[in-house]
């Protein structure tokens, strides 16, 4: 049988139950231990009565950890729930989050979205396939700081249509000293469905999937149109 000191049984307090109970010398181990050591103790060197509370007080911790760490497990699956229910509330709902990508639709492009750190004197914004490849740049004027939205009219820079599907975009900003200005692309999209990988809900707005928590704005889908 493994024993471990308490510093490592308090350090493996967080993991499951079945690994715990493998790796992490229970209670009931704990006791069996101070039986025998009790047992084997010199009759001419008594353990002293403090070392004998010390390790009463060591096993009272670690009854208090386990029972610590299974309360923490029933919370973490109770707040699974809650999350896995709110997302499927977004449901036909149009939704904004942080995310690079839009959707041409029928030769119709959703602008493109994105807040500024500060007022910038220009900016440049180039869009992408979904394979990487350059389709367009847009320049602009004088931005201010704060949301800002850029149309798009669909076509290439060799002025032909953009297929329909998604595309991904950037955005270069400077400033009148030509200094560059942050900023955060956003995407809209009508939520269809939910699916959950790996713990996280992910929100799928057509061919995009997006993490739940990177959503900033909810419409239901009357205020969204």
């Amino acid at each position: 049988m493994a024993i471990y000191g308490l510093d490592q049984v308090a350090s493996k307090g967080a993991q499951t139950t079945s690994t715990a109970t493998k790796d992490i010398m229970g209670k009931d181990d704990f006791l069996r231990l101070l039986v025998a050591q009790l047992q084997s103790q010199d009759p001419m060197n008594p353990m002293e009565s403090t070392d004998f509370t010390a390790q009463l007080a060591q096993f009272s911790s670690l009854e208090q950890l386990q029972n610590i760490n299974t309360s923490l497990g029933t919370i973490g699956t109770s707040q699974s729930v809650l999350t896995n229910s709110q997302a499927v509330g977004f449901i036909g709902k149009t939704i904004t989050a942080i995310g690079d990508t839009i959707d041409v639709t029928d030769g119709q492009s959703q602008d493109l979205q994105f807040t500024l750190d500060g007022d910038a004197a220009g900016s440049y914004l180039r869009i992408y396939d979904h394979q990487g490849n350059f389709m367009r740049q847009i320049e602009t004027g004088a931005l201010a700081s704060g949301q800002n939205s850029v149309a798009w009219d669909g076509v290439d820079y060799l002025g032909g249509q953009a297929p329909d599907g998604t595309y991904s975009f950037e955005v270069e900003a400077i400033d009148e000293l030509g200094n560059s200005v942050s900023a955060t692309q956003y995407m809209t999209g009508t939520v269809t469905g939910v699916h959950f990988q790996n713990g996280v809900a992910y929100l799928q707005c057509g061919n995009r999937e997006i993490a739940m928590g990177n959503v900033v704005n909810v419409l239901t889908t009357e205020e969204g149109q």
